[in-house]
């Protein structure tokens, strides 16, 4: 094991080395392969270019070098292309604090099953007078480039659920092509996260109607981890545990509390009542994660026999007309 596995389970480096190919014995010769790349790209500014993150877009891209490059350079070229996006890309930043304390986007303490991450949206609370789209996208990114700093949610990954109770026409209306293929882009296509499943939940007609129209934009493999649960929670179920989720989902956690994942960027000392005015620290979001993780291990959750692998659900189990899986996942 090299330094960069230092701090993985065993189990973990056990998966990355069936699931994604990672060879503690190549692993920094993958790597320099990968960093010998850049040269042939000089209209991008590579701004970061060391080992452990290079890493994490070889496990994105499950050491398929030439892939990985691809996902390294669209990552940099996402952001030279929407500079504005990322100008005082920060938690303290008044658009992405205000989208984070609205909960863009919720993130649950505890693990799935898989050891994945959950990240949740409930989709009625965007205050269109209050949130832009772009500084709801924003918010997602930068939860999603502190996330993803933990090694071990590089090789697990991220599951999103969504939940479009109460979400108004209206609102849909505000949803274009334009800003939906620009959260494609920057999600599907320029960030180094392993998505195993964007769950919708309690999604309307008209929302039906806006995954047909982004569908072309996305690609196979993203349409494969895509399920529509309607009202149907027993679906959602058999892929996570009920024992992950807050009862919102028919789960058996509490409530989940919006401010959660806000006072963990922010740090310990903040107030919804004030602006909290200190730079994003890494480091102290870093200890709080690893605290966190250390309370919710996987490791104690056994598989309930209930819960199915993805992609295997059974149609008999699908009593629900709303609940359509789109495609089994890999």
């Amino acid at each position: 094991m090299t330094h960069l596995q230092a701090g993985l389970r065993p189990e973990t480096i056990e998966k990355a080395r069936l699931e994604l190919n990672e060879n503690p014995d190549t692993l920094h010769q993958d790597i320099q392969q990968v960093r010998d790349m850049i040269i042939t790209r000089p209209d991008i500014g590579f701004l970061r270019t060391d080992d452990a993150f290079i890493l994490r877009f070889l496990r994105a891209r499950k050491f398929n070098q030439l892939e990985t490059f691809k996902l390294l350079a669209q990552y940099f070229q996402y952001r030279q292309q929407n500079l504005d996006m990322f100008k005082s890309f920060k938690a303290d930043n008044p658009g992405i604090k205000r989208a984070l304390m609205d909960g863009f986007p919720g993130v649950l303490e505890n693990l799935d099953q898989y050891g994945r991450k959950i990240l949740i949206l409930f989709a009625s609370n965007w205050d269109q007078s209050r949130n832009s789209f772009v500084d709801i996208l924003r918010a997602i990114l930068l939860s999603l480039e502190v996330l993803i700093e933990d090694p071990e949610l590089q090789i697990n990954g991220f599951i999103l659920i969504i939940d479009w109770s109460n979400f108004s026409f209206k609102q849909a209306s505000k949803l274009t092509p334009t800003i939906l293929k620009l959260a494609i882009e920057g999600l599907q296509d320029s960030f180094p996260a392993r998505f195993g499943g964007i769950h919708f939940v309690n999604q309307p007609w008209y929302i039906h109607a806006l995954y047909t129209i982004i569908k072309p934009f996305l690609k196979d493999k993203t349409r494969k981890r895509i399920f529509l649960h309607g009202n149907n929670l027993n679906s959602l179920h058999q892929l996570i545990c009920p024992e992950c989720l807050p009862s919102e989902f028919g789960g058996t956690l509490p409530p989940y509390d919006m401010g959660t994942w806000a006072r963990t960027l922010l740090g310990p000392d903040y107030n919804d009542e004030m602006e909290y005015m200190h730079t994003y620290n890494a480091l102290h979001v870093k200890h709080a994660l690893e605290n966190l993780e250390k309370e919710c291990s996987p490791k104690h959750m056994k598989r309930s026999q209930s819960v199915v692998e993805p992609g295997t659900l059974r149609h008999e189990e699908r009593d629900d007309d709303n609940t359509q899986p789109l495609l089994a996942l890999d």
